[in-house]
């Protein structure tokens, strides 16, 4: 457990690093099998709003990634961005906006998205 926490909090790290602040839950993804193969999957790219301060972006993340189904959210903060990838059979963009849009981060898919 012990790797497992040094190996996110350096990842963390690194990725907020350099004012890039950009965030994938795979990286929080321990339990997952962080090499599946996702067959038939789709992809939403939503507008996120509220995002002010580094710790938006993981509390934006772990929201989405809680919608059953929902297998990556990577957020890019500069441009408030959440594209996010999911098994449509299972969720739906209706349902991963609503997850953000609950805690304070209002969602909305983006022009040519899904």
């Amino acid at each position: 457990m012990k790797g497992k926490l040094l190996a996110i909090s350096a990842a963390v790290l690194l990725g907020l690093s350099g004012m890039g602040l950009f965030y994938t839950t795979s990286i929080l993804a321990t339990d997952r099998v962080e090499q599946e193969t996702v067959t038939g999957a789709s992809t939403a790219t939503f507008s996120v709003e509220n995002m002010t301060c580094a710790s938006c972006p993981i509390t934006v993340s772990k929201a989405m990634s809680r919608v059953e189904g929902v297998k990556n959210v990577d957020i890019d903060f500069r441009n408030k961005l959440a594209t996010v990838t999911f098994d449509p059979t299972i969720a739906n963009p209706d349902q991963i906006g609503e997850a953000s849009t609950s805690i304070g981060y209002p969602a909305s898919l983006t022009e040519g998205s899904e």
